[in-house]
């Protein structure tokens, strides 16, 4: 199912992008994913195959309109019902979010470091990292006091371990000659 979350998330990437409203239903769709994610009963209710499409559809409607989102965001909504693809919002939220990174040039990287980095320092760290990656950074940042000192650098799929505790393995294992 990766493949039909992607295309749905990449169909919604292109609305938020001709809309101009990229920021706005990038926190829409994360707010709904929030709300399905807590709610075992609407989740039930959207996947339900013995619930009539315009019940989803109202139920829906409404929801949308209490959170005050989008008519982008509700129409996307109800092209889920229509293709009964609703189970995949969780899914389809995350994809969303990367697609929408990558089309905007965005790099998404976390930061763990074994104390809190003061704000010169988190600069720093992004300036350096925009400079390497050549996109802008969204920072996550998290603290690990294991690492002792030092960083872990993860974007994407790619991981830079310069933590004193990493640095201690790997001399652990060339003594031991592992």
């Amino acid at each position: 199912m990766r493949t039909a979350a992607s295309a749905y998330a990449g169909a919604l990437a292109d609305v938020a992008m001709a809309s101009g409203r990229v920021e706005t239903l990038r926190q829409e769709v994360r707010g709904f994913a929030e709300l399905a994610a807590g709610s075992a009963e609407l989740r039930e209710f959207l996947e339900s195959p013995a619930i009539s499409r315009d019940a989803k559809q109202q139920l829906l409607a409404g929801l949308v309109t209490r959170m005050g989102a989008s008519q982008e965001l509700r129409n996307f909504l109800f092209v889920l019902v229509d293709h009964h693809r609703t189970s995949l919002v969780a899914e389809i939220a995350r994809e969303f979010e990367t697609k929408l990174l990558e089309r905007l040039g965005v790099a998404e990287v976390n930061i763990t470091s074994a104390r809190e980095l003061t704000a010169p320092q988190k600069q720093k760290m992004a300036g350096t990292l925009e400079s390497m990656t050549g996109k802008k950074i969204e920072a996550h940042y998290a603290v690990d006091p294991g690492l002792v000192g030092g960083l872990v650098v993860r974007i994407g799929s790619t991981v830079y371990d310069g933590s004193v505790r990493a640095q201690l393995d790997r001399l652990g294992a060339s003594l031991t000659g592992e």
